[in-house]
């Protein structure tokens, strides 16, 4: 079952139960906080639904992020990426990061291309959408909803002159998280437990990312339990779980302006979005991206 956010459906935008094989939708009318955690089950029941039917060729998909929830990232989740940046084992444990809500770039959006990188890459990743808060008594996975596609862009050279590492420009952004199309309900991966799909990217239709989630470091159970022990998770909540080999970073093939990038997961669905031109800079923030006052 799939559960998504749209936009040319009457008013504001909301979510809506969605036929991706028929191509239609009927929006759902009861709050987020009622419906995600029965609709985790795949249960229809969970809905008070619109009886009208529309196509989806009308609306405009929206990343499937509950207004007021938070975007989480997780990283160092893929040996095989690790290994090709020079890492011979595992971590101890794994990284994690806050995205605000203006890195969020809809289906079939633009990623922006900001003027402070020249080393755009890319991350395709399994991302976690919370329908409760985490039970004590329950494996964490048992409080998702589901999952849905997101890309991980990140500047890669954020950071480099200062010898050490800067998560805020790699990976805050504005416009360079792609979620969506929408979200699969957590029985369509298997319920609770650590889900087994593979993961593609493809850019301009080459294959340039391709692995299994079962090949992550840590598990989702870990990933989620890490996170709430620092921040407690709230419904609606997104998790990026960390991505595999062949981004730009191991070979130095980065992102370009009119780039199509492609993400795709298995059971879930495609990520289609492009990369836009890259912003000039003004003067005064110039400064700004070396780190120094203007006029400095």
């Amino acid at each position: 079952m799939h559960v998504g956010r749209v936009a040319g459906v009457g008013g504001a935008p909301l979510w809506a139960l969605i036929d991706a094989a028929a191509g239609t939708l009927r929006a759902i009318r009861n709050p987020f906080a009622e419906w995600a955690p029965v609709a985790a089950t795949g249960s229809a029941e969970a809905f008070d639904l619109d009886p009208a039917t529309h196509a989806l060729a009308e609306v405009r998909l929206l990343a499937p992020v509950e207004p007021g929830a938070r975007v989480f990232g997780v990283g160092l989740n893929y040996l095989e990426h690790l290994t090709r940046l020079g890492r011979t084992q595992a971590p101890p444990h794994s990284i994690a990061y806050i995205k605000p809500d203006s890195a969020i770039v809809d289906p079939c959006g633009t990623i922006a291309y900001p003027a402070v990188t020249a080393m755009l890459d890319f991350e395709v990743e399994l991302v976690a959408v919370l329908a409760r808060p985490l039970d004590d008594d329950q494996p964490a996975t048992a409080s998702l909803l589901g999952y849905t596609i997101g890309n991980d862009v990140s500047a890669r050279d954020a950071g480099k002159q200062l010898g050490s590492l800067d998560l805020f420009t790699q990976k805050a952004l504005d416009r360079t998280a792609p979620v969506g199309p929408w979200i699969a309900t957590l029985d369509a991966l298997g319920g609770p437990g650590q889900p087994a799909v593979d993961v593609e990217m493809r850019i301009n239709g080459e294959i340039r990312q391709r692995d299994n989630s079962r090949n992550m470091i840590f598990t989702l159970d870990e990933l989620l339990n890490f996170v709430d022990a620092r921040v407690r998770l709230r419904p609606g909540d997104l998790l990026f779980t960390g991505s595999t080999c062949g981004v730009g970073l191991e070979d130095g093939r980065f992102l370009k302006p009119g780039d199509v990038l492609e993400a795709e997961i298995q059971h879930i669905g495609v990520l289609h979005h492009k990369v836009g031109e890259k912003r000039p800079l003004s003067p005064a923030r110039a400064a700004g991206r070396l780190g120094i006052p203007a006029g400095g």
